[in-house]
């Protein structure tokens, strides 16, 4: 096929061509990027800053640049003077072509540093780059300029008003030599100074190249001993070499190693934020040694993001590494505040409401685990505490110490430790609380761990591990145990333990019933590790349990789990009931009944621990089924996980075909 045109119809078409041409030359060749800024009304508060600025003007006007520009929201936000120049400089970059770093305009050249993180986003210092904003021109002068809108105002180094002394750009060493000069708030950098140079590690700030510097202010170091403790290998573990971590581009998931990770130690760092958006660092040693010990440090970071010539520095309320606290101290001072003042001075300490709930109760708690030698803590959060199911018994003293008592553990439980006795398959630890346990399962690998806990009806993930004591651990977890606040199918959709059963309740529609609150239910749920138990004595079930097509039969076997009556059914109450009875009992259940005896059985908890207590037995069909927890509370009955499905051969037959066990 061709297509005919007469001369005057290319001509047209040529003509036409000529015209778009130029118009969209017109369009790309501007005066300067003033022009795109005042038409930008995203960015119009910075235009006027700009506008005002001679120097950032002439350049504008004369020379090629890459210009970062603050959103009209963070120039609002931000309460000082915002220096323009910094947000230059005079190589034009777009997005693709930024390095690592980039001399900006302001005096000195210090530099701006660029991220770029596993999600694709971009990050000039703490700023993210909106990529979509990102705009090229070349003015009437033939210079190319290149603009890129950020979520934030960029914060050089600056010294104060009264330093008489000029310091232009200086290194991490140069800062802290001079800290006195610079404007970092009230926070003093003396001591850490000395023991820097007492300990002549004044050539790890000094060195080339872009890395990370994590520095304790005086504050932190009021413990008269404390100072002492600040050797060469805690020094190192306060530097992650060739990274320049700026907190906004960091994931709180990832890990960083630190100088200080050889053979004989091994110490890491990342970054975490509580649920009010307060910013810490942790370190965690991994491997230790007689001066250091093994365990996390949390430190809240003061002032973050002062960019020196050789990468950034972030102010920490306290040395990493160092663990010379009591569990008690911890709560009373490094964390229930934030310093060493008293609450009614400082009330932003991540466990802030923890510590307040503790002296409410009348403050025996604290006298309490000081006694107990070794101790664990599972301290909830201050977002945890926010919940309404417990803002309706928070005044009630004689139950919010019982559950206060059920996140005490006596002994030293670190996550180690709870691994390990989950391989034992008992991942059990008794409270101070009678006769209350708490059990941990732990999913995932290494590098994507987590581990949760259950108590009184209530599962936790604990979200920050390990803070180590010199008695004891500390455990931040998201909510507080004790207290339900799910249905019995909230429980088992939330329940890493209890997965499986909530699926296969799921294909079969078993589990419709269980979100009703006009009911009350009692529920022997199979764990997980419970229903692959069934592997080994039904080879070929255990996938045909969890298939569709077999959901009539899942069903079934879940109806005799579950019992039907006015009230619930502690295992006390079963004990007793056998016990009463001096037989089986029969009880209600959702199809017939189910005839058990229910046994108390007192084991020790672990080989290294004397500890003993008192668990249940179920025994049904020649079977002796564990309770591996009883009594999980829940808002319309109670769960109790145990160790085997009450299973029968003649449960898994199936219409035409041979038994399948």
């Amino acid at each position: 096929m061709c297509i005919r045109s007469s001369s005057g119809d290319w001509g047209v078409f040529v003509q036409t061509l000529i015209i778009s041409c130029f118009i969209a030359l017109i369009q790309f060749t501007s005066a300067s990027l003033l022009d795109k800024l005042q038409n930008n009304y995203l960015v119009s508060d910075f235009h006027e800053l700009i506008r005002t600025d001679p120097v950032a003007n002439s350049t504008l006007q004369l020379r090629s640049c890459t210009l970062f520009v603050p959103t009209n929201a963070a120039v609002r936000k931000y309460n000082g003077t915002i220096l323009v120049s910094y947000h230059m400089a005079t190589v034009p970059m777009t997005v693709r072509q930024l390095t690592k770093t980039i001399p900006s305009d302001f005096e000195g050249n210090p530099l701006l540093y660029i991220t770029r993180n596993r999600k694709g986003e971009v990050y000039v210092n703490n700023a993210w780059i909106n990529q979509t904003e990102s705009t090229e021109i070349v003015t009437q002068e033939n210079k190319r300029q290149v603009m890129h809108v950020i979520n934030d105002v960029l914060v050089p180094l600056t010294l104060l008003p009264t330093a008489r002394t000029q310091v232009t750009n200086p290194n991490a060493w140069e800062f802290l030599q001079q800290s006195d000069l610079f404007d970092v708030q009230e926070n003093r950098l003396r001591t850490y100074r000395s023991q820097v140079t007492l300990m002549r590690k004044e050539s790890l700030y000094q060195s080339p190249g872009g890395h990370t510097f994590f520095i304790p202010v005086d504050e932190g170091f009021k413990q008269t001993t404390r100072s002492s403790l600040v050797d060469r290998k805690v020094i190192d573990g306060h530097v992650i070499l060739n990274s320049v971590l700026f907190s906004a581009a960091q994931s709180t998931e990832d890990t960083h190693t630190t100088a200080a990770f050889e053979d004989n130690i091994k110490v890491t760092v990342n970054f975490y934020y509580d649920n009010d958006k307060k910013l810490y660092v942790k370190s965690n040693t991994l491997v230790g040694d007689s001066k250091h010990s093994t365990g996390v440090v949390l430190a809240q970071v003061l002032k973050a993001n002062i960019p020196v010539s050789n990468g950034v520095v972030h102010l920490i309320h306290r040395p990493l590494m160092i663990v010379d606290t009591t569990v008690k101290q911890f709560l009373e001072k490094n964390f229930g505040c934030n310093s060493f003042q008293s609450l009614v001075d400082n009330k932003n300490g991540a466990l802030r409401r923890f510590y307040e709930v503790i002296m409410e109760i009348g403050g025996e708690v604290l006298d309490d685990i000081n006694s107990l030698g070794d101790v664990t803590i599972l301290a909830p959060s201050n977002e945890a505490w926010n919940a309404s199911n417990i803002e309706n018994i928070i005044g009630n003293r004689e139950k919010m110490r019982d559950i206060v008592n059920m996140h005490i553990i006596k002994g030293r439980v670190d996550v180690e430790k709870i691994k390990q006795s989950n391989e034992n398959m008992i991942g059990q630890f008794p409270t101070i609380h009678s006769s209350t346990f708490l059990y941990f399962n732990v999913n995932g690998d290494d590098t994507n761990e987590v581990v949760t806990v259950e108590g009184g009806g209530v599962n936790a993930t604990i979200i920050v591990p390990d803070i180590a004591q010199t008695n004891g651990f500390v455990h931040i977890i998201d909510r507080v145990l004790g207290v339900p606040y799910t249905t019995v199918l909230g429980k088992l959709e939330t329940d890493p333990m209890l997965s499986d059963t909530y699926r296969m309740g799921q294909f079969s529609s078993f589990n419709d019933q269980l979100n009703n609150t006009q009911r009350r239910f009692t529920y022997f749920v199979p764990r997980d590790r419970a229903w692959q138990k069934t592997q080994y004595d039904y080879p070929s079930v255990y996938k045909k349990l969890f298939m569709k097509d077999f959901a009539y039969h899942s069903r079934c076997i879940m109806e005799r789990h579950l019992l039907i009556a006015d009230d619930i059914y502690t295992m006390k109450t079963l004990a007793e009931m056998t016990k009463k009875q001096n037989d089986s009992i029969i009880l209600p259940t959702f199809r017939d009944s189910l005839k058990i005896k229910v046994e108390e059985e007192v084991e020790n908890l672990h080989d290294d621990d004397s500890t003993s207590w008192t668990g249940y037995v179920i025994l049904w069909n020649y079977k002796r089924i564990r309770v591996f927890r009883p009594d999980v509370e829940c808002t319309n009955g109670i769960i109790h996980v145990i160790d085997y499905p009450m299973l029968e051969k003649k449960d898994i037959v199936v219409s035409g075909e041979n038994q399948i066990y």
